[in-house]
């Protein structure tokens, strides 16, 4: 199956029709400069021609001074790039012993969602007394922190992290910005370029040595969303970054897509004496340093609602009027899925298998939903249907339920079509 397909003039036209601009003359009224996508590869069946056609509806809006700017949303993590920018950033800490002990060796100060038996493990495993843990040479120490940050659990298979709210926290994502308190958002910023530079020029699909694993030692932008970014901008979208990762790290890769960090949104420590604490900043009726909610599923909805859209308060955790929210969003997790249905024209989901956004995707119920494969290395069909009637969907409590639209009825088990 051939998943470079071009788009035809012909489903262009139907795309345009479907938007209100009856035909491709249409689009071509308005404004000369207005900006289209630059090349067709990577982009599958008529998602380039949709988008296309959404940058034509607003391109207007850049020469009506009274017209708010269109907002779009990306998530960055395998949306805009191929990896992950929180993971390469935590090994380069590793390999450089860039993380600090927690005080008196007490590693439950480190999340108030580490176990009991997490912080037992990690206190057994690295050392005390140290200002910076030796994680370069010390592997029983690099491998219990990988342990728990990549997988959730603790080496020897303990839970490591319990209690949260799982629409709002994801407490392995918020464990790599709570391991840099001690540092300033500026050395947090040096640590993320040199963990760019490097995984950007290594080869794709390089491995790195931490502690005594393998892991992925790469990282490469999507030239294709590099190309979508640029193109909103030019044609007056107002564009923005929002990552579960540390926003540092964010602002650090975000301008690599010409996207200044006053644009970018990513998990914010507090700070004390301008130094980064093992705290966060909260959103709509959390408040700083309860780390009860980060820019993950419904968190992201607050966190673009609160800094985006200027709402504040408990309103920035709700739906906003359609009039206010954002036209366009991407994303290709179920970590999106809250600020994804909230974008009122186009949503492009990059298909990583992922059950209740591809559920939803793929029953398009509005016809507002792109799918598309990863521009890098995509991801081949998924052998079994999504499982939407029974468990694609994780309830706050971390129960697994069926998907359901607004109206409470179940969306079916969705096949995998686009790969």
């Amino acid at each position: 199956m051939n998943h470079r397909l071009r788009t035809s003039a012909a489903a262009a036209a139907l795309v345009l029709a479907a938007t209100g601009l009856a035909s491709v003359g249409q689009a071509e009224a308005q404004p000369a400069d207005c900006p289209t996508l630059k090349s067709s590869e990577g982009w599958y069946g008529d998602n380039k021609a949709r988008i296309d056609a959404l940058i034509a509806d607003h391109c207007q809006d850049r020469v009506t001074p009274w017209k708010k700017k269109p907002v779009a949303v990306f998530d960055w993590d395998n949306t805009v790039i191929k990896n992950d920018v929180g993971d390469a950033t935590f090994y380069w800490l590793l390999r450089n012993d860039r993380i600090r002990p927690p005080r008196a060796g007490d590693w439950s100060t480190t999340s108030r969602y580490l176990t009991p038996e997490a912080a037992t493990a990690l206190a057994d495993a690295c050392p005390t007394g140290v200002r910076t843990l030796p994680t370069s040479t010390d592997t029983r120490c690099a491998d219990e922190l990988l342990s728990v940050y990549g997988s959730g659990a603790t080496s020897g298979g303990k839970t490591a992290f319990a209690g949260h709210d799982h629409r709002r926290m994801e407490p392995q994502y918020a464990w790599l910005a709570q391991l840099l308190r001690g540092w300033t958002a500026r050395q947090v910023e040096s640590f993320a370029a040199a963990a760019r530079t490097e995984n950007l020029t290594a080869p794709q699909g390089a491995t790195q040595q931490v502690g005594t694993a393998r892991v992925t030692g790469w990282v490469r932008y999507y030239e294709q969303q590099r190309d979508l970014i640029g193109t909103l901008r030019r044609a007056g979208f107002d564009v923005w970054i929002v990552s579960a990762s540390p926003e540092p790290v964010v602002d650090v890769w975000a301008k690599g897509v010409g996207i200044d960090p006053s644009h970018a949104l990513g998990i914010r420590n507090t700070t004390e004496h301008g130094r980064l604490t093992a705290h966060l900043k909260g959103c709509g009726t959390v408040r700083d340093g309860e780390d009860e909610m980060i820019t993950y599923i419904d968190g992201k909805r607050c966190w673009i609602n609160q800094e985006i859209l200027g709402v504040r308060g408990p309103a920035a955790e709700r739906v906003q009027p359609a009039s206010r929210r954002q036209v366009f969003a991407a994303g290709d997790s179920d970590t999106d899925i809250s600020f994804l249905r909230d974008a009122t024209a186009l949503r492009l989901v990059l298909n990583r298998n992922k059950n209740e956004l591809m559920c939803r995707a793929y029953e398009n119920g509005d016809g507002r939903w792109l799918v598309n494969p990863m521009f890098i290395g995509p991801k081949g069909q998924k052998a079994t249907p999504y499982p939407c009637a029974t468990t694609g969907y994780t309830a706050g409590d971390g129960t697994a339920e069926p998907v359901r639209r607004p109206d409470g009825t179940v969306i079916p088990d969705q096949r995998d079509t686009v790969f």
